[in-house]
């Protein structure tokens, strides 16, 4: 007798596929920061970006926004303090936190970023038309807010 679990066809479910596409994205990211002499992972790119929007963020939202165990953003970021990329400063209202700051060095960094996350984008999007685009987004809007709400309700 068949098990319940021998019976998922995982070939037409919508998770391996997202999977897949992260990794094959993740690894093209990170061929292309290699190929433009970028000393920079995704994960640090996405640190700068949240930065670059709203510097000075204290280190739990960054975590937050992030979606990164507190533990793991603090080696991050101190793989980033070595770079020179950010710096972390005690808060004034909380001696117990840490805001995060983009250098001069990460904002350069992030601006070096801009050419090549358009190429990838390019890249991925060019045989994609605006609806599909739309339509793509739109279905992933929803896995991420079913997701959550499942996650948000245990």
């Amino acid at each position: 007798m068949k098990k319940e679990f021998d019976l998922i066809d995982f070939e037409k479910s919508i998770g391996p596929w997202l999977g897949k596409t992260v990794k094959i994205v993740d690894y093209y990211l990170q061929e292309a920061f290699q190929n433009a002499g970028l000393d920079l992972t995704k994960e640090q790119m996405i640190v700068l970006k949240k930065l670059h929007e709203k510097d000075g963020l204290n280190q739990n939202e960054l975590a937050f926004l992030t979606y990164r165990d507190k533990s793991s953003l603090a080696r991050l970021l101190a793989k980033m303090e070595s770079k020179k990329y950010v710096v972390r400063k005690q808060s004034a209202e909380d001696k117990r936190s840490n805001e995060v700051f983009l250098t001069k060095e990460g904002r350069e960094m992030f601006k070096r970023t801009r050419p090549v996350i358009k190429s990838i984008m390019d890249v991925m999007e060019q045989d994609i038309s605006k609806k599909e685009k739309q339509q793509i987004i739109g279905i992933l809007k929803k896995v991420q807010f079913s997701i959550t709400a499942k996650v948000a309700s245990l």
